[in-house]
């Protein structure tokens, strides 16, 4: 009789953890992109490394913000064509190794079907004339409970953050070659 309780026990807990594992909601999507550009990191820096000035981000009319580029107090709002605005902060910021780390604070889904959305931007040296620049983030979907809608679930989330780091990406590189 002991050996059938522990069996049914055993059962019992194995259910359990099964329809937790199904139930736990979201997980914690995580994005890279990288693009080459021909010119010196410093001068891709100093694009890039204003956190007051999205403007290189093609989604973005205009860029306000406070507190230049301090951790801790630097938030700027990037007003997006179309209207709609996205709030940010500065967590971290090293002019030295020029990588800069920024959270948003405040979005719509519906702009960005993104939570807890996090990122960091370097840029690295390859050679006199050539740079990298790296744009990592990681968030939540845009819906934090089970069964998302299509446009809320992980895959549209990151679709959503790849096409904006690629068209980011791809833009600051025209801009800083000079070839738009």
């Amino acid at each position: 009789m002991k050996t059938f309780v522990t069996a049914v026990a055993l059962a019992g807990a194995v259910a359990l953890s099964a329809t937790a594992a199904l139930a736990h909601g979201p997980t914690r999507q995580k994005v890279t992109e990288t693009i080459e550009i021909n010119a010196p990191a410093e001068k891709v820096w100093a694009v890039v490394g204003n956190f007051q000035d999205g403007g290189w981000i093609p989604v973005v009319e205009k860029t306000t913000g406070t507190d230049g580029n301090t951790p801790g107090k630097a938030a700027r709002t990037l007003t997006l064509k179309g209207g709609a605005t996205v709030e940010e902060t500065l967590d971290k910021y090293d002019a030295a190794a020029m990588q800069l780390h920024y959270r948003i604070a405040k979005v719509d889904v519906k702009v960005l079907p993104v939570n807890d959305y996090s990122s960091r931007i370097t840029v690295t040296s390859l050679g006199a004339d050539k740079s990298k620049v790296e744009w990592w983030g990681a968030f939540y979907r845009g819906y934090m409970n089970n069964d998302p809608p299509p446009e809320l679930n992980d895959e549209a989330s990151k679709a959503a953050v790849v096409g904006l780091y690629k068209a980011g990406l791809e833009n600051l590189k025209k801009k800083i070659e000079g070839t738009n």
